[in-house]
């Protein structure tokens, strides 16, 4: 399928590219409210396999993102810098992605046949319609996603915007860091990109299976229910690592960073399993469990074979299990590097807690890879 970006004449100095084919190499930067993270993976020479070159990690100062917006520039700069550095690579080039609640997604039916710039005109028409803001203030794309299901004579269109200041604030972050955003992309398409790698771990690939596509950041939970690669089901709801962070402050009356460390180190005290991350784990499995009665009752579809879950919070041992047991559903850890090589740089043991976080930035880094 042929995708295009268009950018509106005069109104979007910034295109919302995540339907942009065209990329030079880069790495996917992923700013959440918590880290920033970067991936940098390869592609083999016949094209059929990745390799996972680089990443990695690097804490934000609390409330230096809240909502999806940036509180603090220099801050969430200094982050990307360090991590870069770390990183140790020389591409420069980046995808970044904005949070689903940034983005109005639309999808609208056109006349087939309409040349460019008679679609561009219908778009922001259409725009204008779905949009609460003026267009000025707006960054737009879209895709024709193909022929209308119901009507030969029409194309479904995907419509795509944002404020402008969501893309321009993580534009100037990066490039205050001495680096180039060339992929403005959806947080959830750019998991949906690392799911398709998940998918073929599963039975079958999941062929005509309903997969939830779980991500649990520090403060919103993200539910992505897929088929056959197609979103059918998105919601969100407002719990995360956070919450556990303040639940053991209160228990054991620690600094927010002494218990952000004990998290993610050990050293809590020995009730700490018992008295908080389990209650913890089971209130997350129970807002899933709510999350799939939801999915059933607004959709046709009445099971989901499997749940992935991915976010900073999936790496806590055992929650796959508890989740499983609560919702009746086989349950795994995503880890879209599990069929990948890894270079020598990559710790592997380290890996396997740091990949569910990675999701968006391995999906952000697929991008390299795109078909021009």
């Amino acid at each position: 399928m042929a995708l295009n970006t268009i950018m509106i004449k005069g109104n979007f100095d910034i295109p919302l590219d995540f339907l942009n084919t065209k990329t030079p190499p880069l790495c996917g930067i992923d700013i959440s409210a918590s880290s920033v993270k970067i991936v940098e993976l390869s592609e083999s020479k016949d094209k059929k396999a990745y390799t996972l070159e680089r990443y990695a990690i690097e804490s934000l100062p609390k409330d230096a993102v809240m909502d999806g917006n940036i509180n603090n520039l220099d801050a969430v700069s200094d982050s990307i810098k360090r991590a870069w550095k770390r990183l140790g690579t020389r591409i420069k080039n980046v995808s970044v992605a904005l949070p689903a609640a940034a983005v109005i997604s639309k999808k609208i039916m056109l006349p087939a046949g309409l040349r460019e710039e008679d679609m561009e005109y219908q778009v922001e028409s259409e725009a204008n319609q779905y949009i609460p803001f003026a267009l000025e203030e707006v960054n737009l794309d879209f895709q024709v996603l193909g022929p209308a299901p119901s009507s030969p004579d029409e194309v479904e269109v995907l419509l795509a915007a944002s404020r402008k200041a969501n893309v321009e604030d993580r534009v100037a972050a990066i490039e205050m860091a001495g680096l180039k955003t060339t992929v403005v992309d959806v947080e959830p398409y750019a998991a949906e990109a690392a799911y398709e790698l998940i998918c073929k771990q599963l039975p079958d690939g999941a062929v005509d299976q309903c997969v939830a596509l779980v991500d649990i950041g520090d403060n919103v939970m993200n539910m992505n229910v897929l088929r056959n690669g197609t979103s059918v089901y998105m919601r969100d709801q407002q719990i995360g690592g956070a919450v556990l962070t303040q639940q053991i402050q209160t228990r054991f009356g620690l600094s927010q960073e002494e218990a952000e460390a004990g998290k993610k180190n050990g050293g809590l005290p020995d009730n700490y399993e018992s008295d908080v991350l389990h209650p913890f784990m089971e209130s997350l499995a129970t807002e899933i469990t709510r999350a799939l009665q939801f999915f059933y009752t607004s959709t046709q579809f009445n099971e989901v074979s499997y749940i992935v879950l991915a976010g900073g919070c999936s790496s806590l041992a055992g929650l796959d299990d508890v989740v499983a047991t609560r919702t009746q559903v086989n349950t795994l850890v995503a880890n879209p590097f599990a069929q990948m090589t890894l270079s020598s740089r990559i710790k592997q043991r380290q890996l396997q807690v740091d990949a569910p976080a990675l999701m968006i930035a391995c999906g952000l880094a697929l991008r390299r890879f795109d078909p021009s």
